[in-house]
């Protein structure tokens, strides 16, 4: 007999019995932290708790046993006595199964090896678990298996649980910090008629009422620039974002983006704040600017390093000079070893060889600064050097963490922008932005001058968490269909 066909038996003797085998609620007095804090308070007082939680373990035998619940804060040590709870409860108490759900009444007290114990006095039945848990001693190991099923991943591996109550703790300091800039949190259309702010693909769905195509958003960059033009001078979202493009260790197709807007400043501005935002962020977590990652350290420490984009690419490509011509410059990236797609431009291709040969290398927290135009279409041309824009991004262990720009707003140079993506997408570059006629006219109506950032919060998370994979913080990863499984069904 299979464990699922021995649990279904006892579940159904129980329903025989006329034992709820699934509760409707539990009036839980006491968390295991609690109990585990006031256990001197309690143990003097003699006061009754009422706990819950999973069954972990069982020992004993004869007519008294330990057993451990496992609730959101931990494990807490449960004692069983048949004296006390009677026969028929103590019986129905000793054959319940790990996994299951159960509340607990009692009185706490001591261990004679210190172990702070709930001696019960009643045992309730909140939840039958008709599948096995992971086998204790060794968890839930496989990676593929811990994805699909993090609720698994949750009940027995306690790290991934810290991981994500971080996770909280992180997103709740970025929204600490802007709030207390006086940062107004707004949230834009995730379904949008027309996708833009970002180089990528879309999610593309349908609209049966208005019988129109829309997009899952790229980004919100579009959106909270509108609202700067409206007069909200200082905004952001955390937003579920979508590009449908490929998973590797530091992207999933959906994922979540901090994106904040300030009138009146430049990126200059944008690079002070990104470092506080960031630092803020560390400190909360960490309390020091020193933090474990991947078997080293990183240090936080300001001020950061800063790398010029054009440099980085020609020491990245051994020569002094960046060619001038496309031409040439391609020929240059292969023989670096860099595969560059034919419809790619000349910024293009620095993105590639600076992505490929310099970004890997950044372990630090570093601004790379001043890229190239045609890959910026939404930035403005650097003061003294148009042929650069005001940009920088992030990098930090080798991945890009935030992006940044002094925001473009002449409406003119905006809509050539846009003109000259669309040559782009001419050329075969599927991820080259179109262009937003409806943007264009707010821009007439007048945006100020505008700082903006871009922050990837699932990859800050991963620094913060020395988690190897974005899959490791989020929850719930997309993955392939399991073997056998129709992905439809």
């Amino acid at each position: 007999m299979s464990v699922q066909e021995s649990r279904r038996e006892k579940l159904e003797a129980l329903s025989q019995r006329g034992i709820q085998p699934y509760a409707y609620r539990y009036d839980v007095t006491h968390r295991s932290s609690r109990v585990r804090e006031d256990v001197e308070a309690l143990e003097s007082s003699g006061d009754v708790v009422r706990v819950a939680g999973r069954l972990m373990t069982k020992r004993g035998h004869g007519k008294a046993s330990f057993a451990s619940l496992k609730d959101a804060d931990g494990l807490l040590q449960i004692y069983l006595r048949e004296d006390v709870l009677g026969p028929e409860v103590y019986a129905d108490a000793i054959a319940l199964d790990l996994g299951d759900w159960v509340g607990v009444e009692g009185q706490v007290f001591r261990t004679k090896t210190g172990e702070t114990t709930v001696r019960a006095n009643r045992v309730e039945l909140l939840s039958k678990s008709l599948r096995s848990l992971p086998e204790k001693w060794h968890g839930l190991t496989d990676i593929e298996t811990r994805y699909r099923q993090r609720y698994a991943d949750l009940v027995v591996n306690d790290d991934v649980r810290a991981v994500f109550r971080s996770r909280a703790a992180i997103v709740g300091a970025l929204r600490e910090f802007l709030d207390g800039r006086g940062y107004v949190e707004v949230e834009t259309p995730v379904l949008q008629p027309l996708y833009g702010g970002a180089a990528a693909r879309p999610f593309i769905t349908h609209h049966n009422a208005l019988d129109m195509n829309l997009y899952l958003r790229i980004a919100v960059e579009l959106y909270l620039k509108r609202l700067i033009v409206g007069g909200l001078d200082r905004v952001y979202e955390v937003a579920k974002t979508f590009r449908n493009e490929g998973v590797d260790r530091s992207h999933n197709p959906e994922f979540t983006m901090l994106e904040l807007y300030q009138a009146y400043a430049d990126y200059e501005d944008m690079m002070t704040l990104t470092q506080e935002l960031i630092l803020h962020a560390v400190r909360k977590v960490h309390g020091s600017l020193r933090i474990p990652f991947d078997g080293g350290e990183i240090d936080f420490t300001p001020p950061w390093r800063r790398v010029v984009f054009r440099d980085a690419a020609a020491r990245a490509l051994g020569v002094e000079k960046l060619p001038a011509q496309e031409s040439e410059l391609r020929e240059a990236a292969r023989q670096a070893g860099i595969a560059v797609d034919p419809a790619f431009s000349y910024g293009r291709i620095l993105d590639e060889v600076v992505s490929a040969k310099v970004q890997p290398d950044l372990v630090a927290p570093t601004f790379l600064v001043d890229h190239p135009r045609d890959i910026s279409p939404l930035a403005k041309a650097k003061r003294g050097d148009p042929t650069v824009v005001e940009r920088f991004e992030v990098v930090v262990a080798g991945m890009e963490l935030a992006n940044a720009f002094s925001e473009q707003n002449d409406p003119a140079e905006q809509r050539r922008a846009f003109e000259a993506q669309l040559e782009l997408r001419k050329r075969g570059d599927d991820e080259a932005q179109l262009l937003d006629a409806d943007y264009l006219r707010a821009l007439e109506l007048g945006l100020p001058p505008t700082g903006g950032v871009g922050l990837g919060v699932d990859r800050l998370v991963m620094l913060l968490t020395d988690s190897r994979s974005i899959r490791d913080v989020i929850l719930f990863p997309h993955m392939r269909p399991e073997e056998g499984q129709d992905a439809s069904a």
